[in-house]
């Protein structure tokens, strides 16, 4: 277990092994594996791939260039030419200013055949918590915090990784804050990375903000005038994960859950897979209600042949929130036999909020199997007469219906964080949830009310 309290490392609630501390000066400077990881930036301005790719001519040279694959017509070129902007995260700079300002680097290093063959390895816990000041001086405005972390799974081990963001209650005077977070995951031969990432931080947004004023008691402060005046409005958490799966048969498994109440909140993805026969499988839930403005990029490249894929998306959104998320799959030419899935789901449940959801499949390569698919939509009319007309009530099945809705993602985070003696990250997204399921069905009519 692995406590950050504002940024900081805490030795005192933290229980550190030879494979799971923070990590010291020596480990930078007599590793230079650890150098090299750490001085890696995403969207290609780091240029060297973290490992060579074997080409489809045997007689040819691995190719270790980001912005020459799939070379000449079809390569990346510059990270700052246009056409290369137009594909990239946006998380490169972000990750750039961690690695300046960041103030203690998580370092999570399994060595080869740890907790080989054992089914349900016992997590690594880490976690990220934040004061209502941040931890800043009296005097100061605001305050910035950079996490960063770096796991590192060698040869034939397997590792499981949960990494928590959660607000710390006190009564200290609130200032605005960015989070800035960095995780860096780097998965060899025969391994597997099970990668649990929650994100609760901002406290809980307020619900009813979509309702008119016009349909509220007189004399009373609306929801949506409560809900601009919450602090943690002014908080903004930046949160940058980026995988490589560098070697064969290796495998990195990663669920993101976002249910916190901060007014802007954007968490990327990057995951390369870069030997054949790796592997990715991506869940996530994003919550976006009251009026924050909450986004997830997720970006998997297909780099070496006969790699697999899974992505999986679920945004819910409420009140006069707006969400976007933006999935991005690229098979290079030289991936061939490529496996990819790509689905997202967006319900929304008010007529105020806003939902993009941007897929994004650039095939290359011409001998793979890709799909993908988009849906928005408010919750079905359908099924909820099909309850109601078995004695269900209609609270009870919207609640079975967005239950069902989440179940997919949640039931794949680290069985250590499922409900139990305490409640889990299904109570604590549930009752995040039902604040915002609408008491009425939704209508035309109230866009003009």
């Amino acid at each position: 277990r692995l406590v950050y309290f504002n940024g900081r490392f805490v030795p005192q609630l933290s229980k550190t092994t030879d494979t799971a501390r923070n990590m010291e000066k020596k480990d930078w400077e007599t590793n230079e594996e650890v150098q090299k990881c750490l001085r890696r930036l995403t969207d290609g301005f780091t240029d060297e791939l973290a490992v060579p790719v074997p080409l489809e001519d045997p007689e040819g040279l691995p190719l270790s260039s980001y912005k020459n694959l799939s070379k000449p017509n079809h390569n990346m070129r510059e990270p700052t030419s246009q056409y290369a902007v137009n594909f990239q995260m946006g998380s490169a700079c972000f990750a750039a200013l961690n690695t300046i300002k960041t103030g203690a680097v998580a370092y999570i290093h399994h060595p080869e055949n740890m907790d080989k063959g054992v089914k349900t390895p016992k997590p690594v816990l880490l976690i990220n918590a934040i004061s209502r000041d941040g931890g800043a001086m009296e005097l100061a405005e605001g305050v910035s915090i950079h996490p960063r972390a770096l796991v590192i799974a060698d040869e034939n081990s397997r590792l499981s990784l949960v990494q928590a963001m959660v607000d710390l209650d006190g009564d200290a005077k609130y200032k605005p804050k960015l989070h800035n977070g960095y995780t860096q995951v780097f998965v060899k031969e025969n391994a597997t990375i099970t990668h649990s990432y929650l994100e609760e931080v901002g406290g809980v947004a307020f619900g009813g903000t979509e309702i008119p004023k016009s349909k509220l008691p007189k004399g009373e402060p609306t929801p949506r005038k409560l809900e601009s005046l919450r602090d943690e409005l002014k908080d903004t958490v930046l949160e940058t994960v980026d995988a490589h799966v560098v070697g064969d048969r290796a495998h990195y498994n990663a669920t993101m859950v976002s249910i916190g109440g901060s007014g802007f909140i954007r968490l990327v993805l990057h995951v390369s897979l870069l030997r054949p026969y790796s592997s990715t499988d991506i869940k996530a839930f994003l919550l976006a209600s009251g009026l924050q403005n909450s986004e997830m990029r997720q970006n998997i490249h297909h780099i070496a042949d006969t790699a697999t894929s899974r992505q999986l998306q679920k945004t819910l959104v409420g009140g006069r929130a707006k969400a976007t998320w933006r999935g991005r799959i690229r098979v290079e030419q030289n991936a061939q036999l490529t496996d990819s899935d790509q689905l997202s789901r967006t319900t929304l449940m008010s007529n105020d909020c806003t939902a993009r959801a941007i897929p994004s499949l650039e095939i290359i390569a011409d001998n793979v199997q890709c799909k993908h698919g988009a849906t928005v939509s408010d919750l079905s009319d359908e099924e909820l007469f099909y309850m109601r007309s078995r004695g269900i009530s209609e609270a009870m099945a919207k609640n079975m219906l967005i239950r069902s809705f989440a179940n997919d993602v949640s039931s794949s985070v680290d069985p250590s964080m499922h409900d139990g003696d305490r409640p889990g990250i299904q109570t604590r997204m549930m009752e995040r949830v039902l604040r915002h399921i609408p008491k009425k069905s939704l209508t035309v009519e109230d866009d003009f009310d």
